[in-house]
C-alpha cells in the first residue's frame, strides 16, 4: 500500500497544521493546561512544535527526538507568550518548509505525525474540535501504519487493523486479532491518547500492541473528544 505522500503534500499538510494551530492558540494563555501532555501547558506544546524548527533549521539534531531534545525546547521559551510562540513558528515556515521538501518522505511524514497529534492535544485541552477527517489526518495514519509495520515485524500475535478504508498487518504468523477503527481513533490510540480501558475496548490484545512506539503510554484517564 502506498501510505507516503510526495514531500509537496507533506509540506502542504503541514502548512496547514501550522496556521490551523496557531490560529486555536491566539490568545490563549500559555500556562492553561493540556492534560493529554500532562507534563506541558498549552505554552509548552506550542514551544516543542516551535522548537523543532528552530532545530531543525540551525542543525541542532543532536538527540533528536528524544525527550531530553524536545525538554530543551520547552525550556529554551519559558515565559513566552503564545503570539511571541506563533511568530517564530511563522518565521520559520519558508526556511522548514523548504527543508520539508528534500528530506525522506519516511521523516517528513513523522513531521506531520507529531504535529497532527498535539493539533488534538490543544484541541482537546481547548474543548474545541480538530478536523477528525483531514487530509493531514490521513497522512499521519497512513504513517504510522507504514513506519511501525516494520517496527513490530517480529511481534506476536499479529494483529491486523482496518483504519477507516486502510487496513495494516502488525507481527507476524497467524492474524489471531481484527481491529476496525476509524483513522482518527487509530492515530489518537497509537500516540497514547486513549486509556489502557479504551485501547482494549477498541479489540486490541494488549496495550502494547495498539502503541506506536515504546515513548507512549496509555491516558491516565479516559479520553472523549
Amino acid at each position: 500500500m502506498s501510505d507516503l505522500p510526495s514531500p509537496e503534500a507533506h509540506v502542504a499538510a503541514y502548512g496547514q497544521l501550522r496556521a490551523r494551530i496557531i490560529e486555536m492558540t491566539h490568545g490563549i494563555d500559555r500556562d492553561h493546561e493540556c492534560p493529554l501532555t500532562p507534563e506541558w501547558s498549552i505554552g509548552d506544546t506550542l514551544a516543542h512544535l516551535v522548537g523543532v524548527n528552530t532545530d531543525v533549521i540551525a542543525g541542532n539534531l543532536e538527540g533528536a527526538p528524544t525527550p531530553p531534545w524536545t525538554a530543551a525546547q520547552v525550556d529554551a521559551r519559558r515565559g513566552r507568550s503564545t503570539a511571541e510562540l506563533a511568530a517564530e513558528w511563522e518565521s520559520n515556515a519558508e526556511a522548514f518548509d523548504a527543508i520539508l521538501l528534500v528530506v525522506p518522505t519516511i521523516v517528513s511524514g513523522q513531521v506531520v505525525f507529531d504535529t497532527v497529534t498535539h493539533e488534538f492535544d490543544i484541541a482537546h485541552a481547548l474543548g474545541a474540535k480538530a478536523g477528525q477527517t483531514s487530509a493531514e489526518l490521513a497522512i499521519a495514519a497512513g504513517w504510522i501504519a507504514h513506519a511501525v509495520k516494520g517496527r513490530k515485524a517480529n511481534s506476536k500475535p499479529a494483529v491486523s487493523i482496518d483504519f477507516g478504508a486502510r487496513s495494516v498487518q502488525w507481527g507476524t504468523g497467524e492474524v489471531e486479532t481484527r481491529v476496525q477503527i476509524t483513522e482518527f481513533e487509530f492515530v489518537r490510540v497509537s500516540s497514547g491518547r486513549r486509556s489502557a480501558a479504551q485501547i482494549l475496548a477498541a479489540g486490541y490484545p494488549s496495550v502494547e500492541a495498539a502503541l506506536a512506539a515504546e515513548i507512549f503510554s496509555p491516558s491516565s484517564f479516559d479520553v472523549i473528544e
